[in-house]
């Protein structure tokens, strides 16, 4: 708890400016996303309502702090930026991760069999380490998979294991990068496109389309494509073990009960391509060639504890027109689409159609004035 603290602390000064830290204190600011786990470990081990205390945290609590705290739209120097993206310490923080989301798995096919848990213990236990599949297991796999160095890169794809969906490792890249804000993309979400359909649409989509840009990498090299080589081959394998491993040494009930978890940490997922992209679109020139993807082709959030939540992830109009740029380092474009409220909070009301078309619809009618061809 010491270090979460000193990590608020951190956040605060850098938030209001005061330089009273070093520059490499900044990163501290990054242990707050240690509550996550530290709540999560209350959760996997206690009964009652303390199971559900990651939901509650999670899309109760930091939606209601993201409402009352001011948000921050400032960027590092380019100076800073130098210190920041040499600086080490953000990667170990990164790495770190992996541990943490293994210690959480285990946690839970350790205790979820347990013949104390009620009904309503069990859907807060399954629920708590499926937030933490989408914000450690998913998210941050997301950060390390942009990477180059393949250490980075397997600790990626260890990430995604544990929500079952290392696929994403090559889809995301090599597919939704590339096809962003275009109805050829899986995961951008259209408009008027309700978030139900989109998570049926963007699975299944996602899937297929990772299984397609395997055959064309095979093909290129000359290899078969059902061969050892078939990374979607190898993706399919060490799930299975993996799941097949939890059945063998802690029964079936636990291996479905992991299985659930996980199709909700990917859902989780989904539902965040569902608010970063929806309704935007990039315009094609007279040859039918996409312009380049740009800061405006995806929502930003300056929410506070949402960017510190989810490492950064909220800056996701720099991330996408820049998507090399480490998330210590992403910025503010200030004629960047704007989202009305911080993730969790907007993830909560994607939930309920009518009101997500209420409130996105008029922002969007809002930034087409300025953004027309960005725009639905």
């Amino acid at each position: 708890m010491a270090y979460i603290a000193i990590g608020i602390l951190a956040f605060y000064l850098n938030f209001i400016h005061v330089k009273l830290l070093p520059m490499q204190f900044n990163a501290l600011k990054y242990l707050t996303i240690l509550i996550v786990p530290l709540i999560g470990v209350l959760a996997l081990t206690q009964y009652g309502w303390l199971t559900w205390a990651v939901v509650i945290y999670a899309f109760a609590i930091v939606p209601l702090l993201e409402f009352l705290l001011p948000i921050s739209t400032t960027n590092m120097s380019k100076a800073e930026e130098m210190i920041a993206k040499e600086d080490r310490i953000y990667d170990y923080l990164l790495y770190a991760i992996v541990p943490v989301q293994y210690g959480l798995v285990a946690l839970f096919v350790y205790n979820i069999a347990d013949p104390a848990l009620s009904t309503f213990d069990i859907a807060g236990r399954v629920l708590s380490l499926g937030v933490a599949c989408a914000v450690f297991g998913i998210n941050v796999a997301h950060e390390l998979g942009h990477r180059q160095k393949p250490f980075e890169q397997f600790l990626s794809k260890s990430l995604l294991l544990t929500s079952l969906y290392m696929h994403f490792f090559i889809e995301h890249n090599q597919g939704h990068h590339k096809r962003v804000a275009t109805h050829e993309d899986p995961a951008t979400s259209r408009y008027g496109e309700i978030l139900y359909f989109f998570w049926v649409r963007s699975v299944i989509g996602g899937y297929l389309s990772a299984w397609q840009i395997e055959h064309a990498r095979l093909s290129r090299e000359g290899k078969a494509i059902f061969s050892a080589a078939n990374q979607m081959i190898q993706y399919q394998v060490i799930q299975f073990v993996f799941v097949a491993a939890i059945a063998i040494f802690f029964g079936t009930w636990t291996a479905a009960c992991f299985v659930v978890a996980a199709i909700i940490g990917f859902l989780l997922l989904e539902t965040v391509n569902y608010i970063e992209h929806y309704g935007l679109q990039r315009a094609k020139n007279s040859k039918g060639i996409y312009e380049r993807v740009l800061h405006v082709h995806s929502w930003n959030s300056n929410h506070i504890l949402g960017r510190l939540m989810l490492f950064e992830l909220s800056r996701h109009s720099d991330h996408h027109f820049r998507a090399a740029r480490p998330y210590q380092i992403l910025r503010h474009y200030e004629d960047s689409p704007q989202m009305p409220a911080g993730y969790p909070a907007m993830m909560v009301l994607s939930l309920f159609p009518p009101l997500w078309f209420y409130v996105m619809h008029k922002t969007i009618a809002k930034y087409k004035k300025q953004y027309g061809t960005a725009l639905a």
